[in-house]
């Protein structure tokens, strides 16, 4: 934009009011410079001023719109892209856009996972999207008249630039021959078009406009359903079947009062009729059992629960509710319709009535029971799903009309959506997308819109792209102003020869000639950490980790730094990895490489042959790794005795301090837990398809490896906590409830005898010690599996913003804690290697990390990375060993066999058990067809005497061998593993 001097340009004030953190309202005013040079974006425009922004917008452009065929340009208001996102983004929706400033401002006020979506919109050369400073303009600035709301106002500027663009566009063509092309406000606010339409303002709502656009039949199944023309997916009015919720005022009210309880919502994976919420008042979680008190929540929503009087008060449910079964004769076209029996009475109406009367049978520990009676906030976002055949009017592939169809989410957590799509037919056995709309207190399920298709049902590329929307991972490529970023050498950049006080050499230290070795996983590129040791001449011994200097590559504030940021973390998968940098840096320039210079941030100790510190410094250096091992690599070396050279004799130095490290960690009450890590093998890397899993075996270098990061990330968290105490940049594992560990303390002691003490990390570290069974060697292992997961997980903070007594991190029983150690592949360390430098006086500090708001925001996003990572790594380790069970269960049928396992009972139930397959490090349910004993006090079922079998009794933690399939789930089209009980009984029979 072509700047002008202040002088010539028109100040406008605008006043608005603020409400304080401390409820002081206090008013604001803003100065505004109003020009006639902001420029309108049409390539052939005559009459802005030439500047040298980018002009996406042709004059000349045809959008292939039966209405507008001289052609056309749409300005949406806010509305349309807050609910018509995945129109607007889709590569269909071809017409050119004006986004306006005032819309702009508002979506990011409004909804800041939009606004960054519309964000990557603008910076996309597939569309053609011109941004409009409306504001900045003399001619479509407005100012707010008395009692007019900030909605009115909003609306008003948007009509006022639609108006300006209408003049401008006959001005523009003023002379011309052609045809002009339509200015187009696109609004589906009814009122907002009757205002357009009085202002001589061409407007149409968003349905009306792609009713008439190329690819209009795809397009429309697009549209969200909560916009004022949106089709029903519903039959007409029906009867209210949810309670209504209430306002937000009386939300708020109610939780400020105490009346209600604020909490997130967590459906139940084995009964999708029951859910709970974790509220503050109570140490258990609430229960919520059935629909009418679940009240239209979903999973991961933040509700307001109203609690029920104690004499209704239950226990959770005992057994095994499936969905997929229960609904599986629903009519997708009748929103209120229940299939019912002879007698009346729906299946699912018979399971709530037999579910009431077990939960309040005497006896029973009862649990806080409520009902949810408001939505604070939507956790709504875009599912996985599978159109469920049975719910298709029409089967035929030539019929373009709509129908609708349930679409079932591969999460059981969450209920069927209802959806109207014109393309039903062709979507059978496909992976597609559904974004929910709404969902109304008439209708039993939430309705929604389609998205697009990922691919077919059970392929690798569908199933791996799935999980990767499923859990938010960005997954494209890095954007040209990403790649901008990187040195322009490329891969030939190499570190520059040594110059004291010069370039990069200022303030670092030589270390070349250490003896820096690396020891990772196999196959691993992205190396962040080195390793070495050396006996010092006082007896005492010199450790350094050294970390790859990512901060010097990725600097504050760049495009770069903002894409690292928003991923927050590279993601693991089983047959790929999802970086979080360009490769360049990540498995190249960044990794520390062996036999080539590389930049490090190294953290070096002096320790006594007991591991004691002596002292601890910090120091960016140059290092010069010697060697790259594996794990095993290391572990051989190590091992063999005829092997005296300088290197192996640092990692025996190594290994020995590791070993004291770790003990002094277990002395003060570390956990030694465990979780199922299992090793797809694969057939080859170019069909990667596997042919078995192995559980992954863990070396004493592994532990060498895991004390000194540790080490290094405690020594780093205290000394950017001494230096920057309100915005160091921190981990903390906070400890678990008491109450997360009863059900397992009560198992241990009735079926085992076994005492667990949760009063402190160290008592449930030595109580976890002495869970032995001698006759199962697993049995420790699964005791510490079902530990881990009564713990809470770890999480990154900002130091200013949380007490000091609450830094500490439960599991490794250390009072302070961070991420130092993984700069490559995690954001947080990054952040952490910029304060450590200004702490050290290497450079000082981004403005940015001096913001405690700034700090816990960004953190914010990184815990939900991570969280959204891991769980996209273990989807990916499931989906690899469904493949591996298919392709090892179609051997053996070959063969006249079938695929068997050892497990673990883990849970029982009215009418099955859960058990944990330990080789393979997967859970299934073996349900039973008819009735079996049940005794919830001792956890067992007792299976009666038929055929070929003898009665049998099961307990948790008994083992059991199970025969396993995988086979398609004919109702949700999805894979699914099967397991049925092969000893003590078959349940085949059962």
């Amino acid at each position: 934009m072509r700047k002008r001097a202040r002088e010539d340009s028109v100040l406008t004030q605008r006043k608005f009011f603020k409400k304080t953190a401390k409820g002081k309202v206090i008013k604001i005013i803003r100065e505004r410079y109003l020009r006639d040079d902001v420029p309108c974006g049409i390539e052939q425009c005559s009459i802005c001023p030439a500047n040298d922004d980018k002009r996406p917008l042709s004059f000349l452009t045809k959008a292939g719109h039966k209405d507008y065929p001289t052609g056309h340009f749409i300005i949406p208001d806010t509305n349309v892209l807050l609910g018509q996102m995945d129109l607007i983004e889709s590569p269909l929706f071809e017409a050119p856009l004006i986004i306006l400033q005032t819309v702009l401002d508002e979506v990011r006020h409004r909804s800041l996972p939009l606004h960054n979506r519309l964000k990557a919109l603008l910076r996309s050369d597939d569309k053609r999207i011109f941004v409009f400073y409306n504001e900045y303009r003399q001619d479509t600035a407005v100012l707010r008249v008395a009692e007019e709301s900030p909605n009115d106002l909003n609306d008003r500027a948007i009509r006022q630039a639609a108006s300006w663009y209408t003049d401008h566009i006959k001005a523009i063509g003023s002379g011309r021959q052609t045809a002009l092309p339509s200015i187009l406000l696109l609004t589906d606010d009814a009122d907002n078009r009757k205002k357009a339409q009085v202002e001589q303002i061409h407007s149409v709502s968003v349905r009306r406009y792609v009713e008439g656009a190329k690819n209009s039949l795809l397009l429309l199944d697009l549209l969200a359903s909560a916009g004022d023309e949106a089709e029903s997916t519903g039959a007409g009015e029906h009867r209210a079947l949810y309670p209504e919720h209430l306002s937000s005022l009386m939300v708020n009210a109610g939780i400020k009062s105490g009346n209600l309880h604020q909490g997130h919502f967590n459906a139940n994976q084995y009964n999708y009729l029951e859910g709970t919420v974790r509220v503050a008042a109570f140490t258990k979680p609430v229960l919520v059992a059935g629909r009418q008190n679940m009240n239209r929540a979903m999973q991961g929503d933040i509700v307001a629960v109203e609690m029920l009087p104690q004499s209704e008060w239950r226990a959770p449910a005992d057994a095994v509710v499936d969905q997929d079964n229960a609904l599986r004769n629903d009519d997708a076209d009748d929103s209120d319709a229940e299939p019912e029996d002879v007698a009346g009475v729906s299946e699912e109406a018979r399971i709530t009535s037999r579910l009431v009367r077990e939960e309040t049978e005497e006896g029973k520990e009862k649990y806080p029971t409520g009902r949810i009676v408001g939505i604070v906030r939507r956790n709504w976002k875009t599912y996985v799903c599978h159109i469920d055949p049975a719910s298709l009017v029409s089967a035929s592939t030539t019929s373009t009309s709509a129908q609708t169809v349930f679409a079932i989410p591969t999460s059981p957590l969450l209920p069927r959506i209802r959806l109207r799509t014109r393309q039903a037919p062709t979507l059978l056995d496909q992976k597609i997308l559904v974004t929910v709309d709404r969902w109304d207190r008439n209708s039993r399920y939430p309705e929604g819109h389609f998205v697009r298709a990922l691919g077919k049902v059970g392929e690798k590329e569908s199933e791996q792209e799935a999980l990767l929307v499923e859990y938010g991972v960005a997954y494209g490529a890095f954007g040209r102003a990403i790649v901008d970023c990187l040195p322009v050498e490329g891969d030939k950049w190499v570190v520059p020869p040594k110059q004291e006080g010069l370039g990069i050499w200022k303030g670092r230290e030589d270390l070349r000639e250490l003896l820096i070795c690396s020891i990772d996983p196999p196959g691993c590129q992205d190396i962040d950490d080195a390793l070495h040791a050396r006996q010092l001449p006082n007896g005492n011994i010199e450790a350094g980790v050294h970390i790859a200097d990512v901060s010097h590559f990725v600097h504050a504030e760049t495009p770069m730094d903002s894409e690292a940021a928003a991923r927050g973390t590279t993601v693991y998968l089983v047959d790929r990895r999802i970086d979080m940098l360009p490769s360049l840096l990540g498995t190249n320039l960044c990794s520390l490489r062996p036999h080539v210079e590389r930049l490090a941030f190294s953290a070096i100790w002096e320790l006594t042959p007991d591991a004691e510190i002596v002292s601890v410094r910090f120091t960016k250096s140059v290092i010069a790794s010697k060697s790259a091992f594996t794990y095993e690599e290391a572990q051989i070396r190590k091992d063999d005795p005829s092997l005296q050279d300088p290197l192996t004799v640092s990692i025996r130095l190594l290994n020995t301090l590791a070993r004291a490290l770790r003990a002094k960690r277990m002395n003060a009450g570390a956990l030694n837990l465990a979780s199922p890590e299992v090793k797809i093998q694969m057939d080859s890397a170019e069909s990667s398809d596997p042919i078995d899993v192995k559980q992954k075996e863990q070396l004493e270098t592994n532990s060498l490896v895991e004390e000194f990061m540790l080490l290094a990330n405690i020594s780093v968290a205290r000394k950017i906590q001494e230096v920057f105490p309100l915005t160091a940049v921190l981990r903390r594992h906070v400890a678990p409830p008491a109450t997360n560990f009863e059900t397992l303390k009560d198992v241990l002691y009735k079926r085992k005898g076994l005492q667990l003490d949760v009063s402190s990390s160290r008592t449930l570290a030595d109580s976890l010690d002495r869970c032995i069974d001698p006759e199962q060697s697993s049995f420790n292992t699964l005791v510490r599996i079902m530990a881990t997961r009564c713990m809470l997980s770890a999480e990154y903070f900002c130091s200013g913003n949380v007490p000091r007594d609450t830094f500490g991190h439960y599991g490794l029983a250390s009072p302070i804690y961070t991420h130092f150690t993984s700069p490559i592949r995690r954001y947080a360390d990054v952040l952490v290697h910029r304060q450590l430098s200004a702490a050290i006086d290497h450079a000082p500090l981004h403005a940015s990390l001096h913001s405690k708001d700034y700090v816990e925001r960004t953190l914010d996003n990184v815990n939900r990375r991570h969280r959204m990572a891991q769980m996209a790594s273990r989807a990916s380790v499931e989906f690899y060993v469904g493949l591996s069970l298919r392709a090892r269960g179609d051997n053996e049928i070959a063969k006249g066999g079938v695929v068997t396992e050892e497990a673990f009972v883990i849970r029982t139930f009215r009418n099955g058990v859960a058990v944990f397959v330990y080789r393979l490090g997967i859970e299934g349910l073996v349900t039973f067809k008819r009735e079996i004993g049940f005794d919830q006090e001792a956890y067992t079922v007792s299976i009666p005497g038929q055929g070929q079998n003898k009665p049998a009794q099961i307990a948790v933690f008994d083992k059991v061998v199970v025969q396993i399939t995988v086979e398609k789930d004919q109702n949700t089209q999805r894979g699914k593993v099967k397991m049925v009980l092969a000893e003590p009984v078959s349940s085949e029979e059962l």
